[in-house]
């Protein structure tokens, strides 16, 4: 673990590194919380350092998670209305689930999380006028489990050998749906344009 974090020491110190990203997961021997915590936040582009998490929190400018940020926006680009709407995203993750959350809640939605715990899942997802699947199981989300105009983004990625799937049936579910994202081809290049987007933004800094 301490080769680990004097890398990311030495990253820290050195003028000519923007950003540094810890491509995750990491060797189960080794902390990623502890790691991340070590990522100065000025040069945090994954948006996983504590600070910056607690930054999104309060609603303050930060670095976004990237695969969040890049969802937002899509929403901003299509001009998909989140105000008051009941946002309904399926996982809790540190990387989508829970920052997903606190973005939307930012703009003024009703959010409510599901997870493996969540009693009555289809009863809530109908509820949803944005529904995000983000769980890593491969078409979990069918057409029964969402209402008429709702918007569905798919940010699962489930690797078979049949190839890429989601986490939502897409071919049956799009018929539901005002708007709604593929597997591959929909949140995946968002979330490397926001990388982008956030090197930029520190390198500015």
């Amino acid at each position: 673990m301490q080769e680990l974090l004097d890398i990311i020491d030495r990253l820290n110190e050195r003028k000519d590194i923007s950003g540094i990203l810890l491509q995750s997961p990491i060797p189960e021997h080794l902390d990623i919380n502890e790691a991340f915590r070590r990522i100065a936040p000025e040069k945090d582009v994954d948006g996983f350092n504590p600070v910056s998490i607690g930054k999104l929190c309060l609603n303050q400018d930060t670095f976004v998670s990237c695969t969040p940020y890049g969802i937002m926006k899509m929403f901003e680009a299509y001009n998909i209305d989140i105000k008051g709407k009941h946002a309904v995203i399926l996982g809790r993750s540190n990387i989508v689930g829970k920052p997903m959350s606190l973005c939307l809640l930012n703009k003024d939605a009703t959010v409510t999380i599901c997870h493996s715990q969540t009693k009555n899942l289809e009863q809530i997802t109908k509820q949803a006028d944005i529904l995000v699947a983000a769980i890593g199981r491969k078409h979990f989300v069918t057409e029964n489990m969402v209402k008429d105009g709702a918007v569905v983004i798919d940010v699962g990625i489930n690797r078979t050998e049949d190839g890429l799937f989601g986490d939502v049936d897409f071919e049956n579910v799009k018929e539901k749906t005002s708007f709604i994202t593929p597997v591959p081809g929909g949140v995946g290049p968002m979330t490397v344009a926001m990388l982008m987007n956030n090197v930029v933004k520190s390198a500015k800094k």
